[in-house]
């Protein structure tokens, strides 16, 4: 059953390493940029469209599921793995593009939450905040 979405990850993957290297390239570094990331969006998007439209088989469905389980803790290995100190070295755009993602992902972190939260569960949380009882 894992076998199922293997095709669906590679396609995005080799997409999102294609790009990653563009964009490298657009702006004068000789490396990937972002691949394995956009490779992730890519992923999670073409995934979801082909749920939604119902072109993805249930079997399909469960091994682009696998895949996007265990994918996630290589791209953290990957992460991890990154020279961070010959990254500082390049200069203070690192230094000031990466305080500025932390900030952001940050700040995203309540809006995020809220997404599929319904109205009900707000107004609850709400009136429990203000009364002081836990909800």
């Amino acid at each position: 059953m894992a076998i199922y979405g293997t095709a669906l990850l590679s396609l995005c993957l080799i997409a999102g390493l294609i790009a990653g290297k563009l964009i490298g390239l657009a702006i004068g570094i000789d490396a990937n940029v972002g691949g394995v990331g956009i490779a992730m969006l890519l992923l999670i998007l073409i995934s979801g469209r082909l749920q939604i439209s119902g072109f993805m088989a249930k079997p399909t469905q469960n091994g682009v599921l696998f895949w996007s389980s265990i994918y996630i803790p290589i791209v953290v290995a990957m992460a991890a793995s990154q020279n961070v100190r010959a990254a500082l070295s390049g200069g203070t755009a690192a230094i000031i593009a990466g305080v500025v993602v932390v900030i952001a992902s940050f700040a995203m972190v309540p809006l995020i939450s809220r997404i599929g939260q319904s109205n009900d569960h707000l107004k609850s949380t709400l009136e429990s905040a203000s009364t002081g009882d836990d909800a």
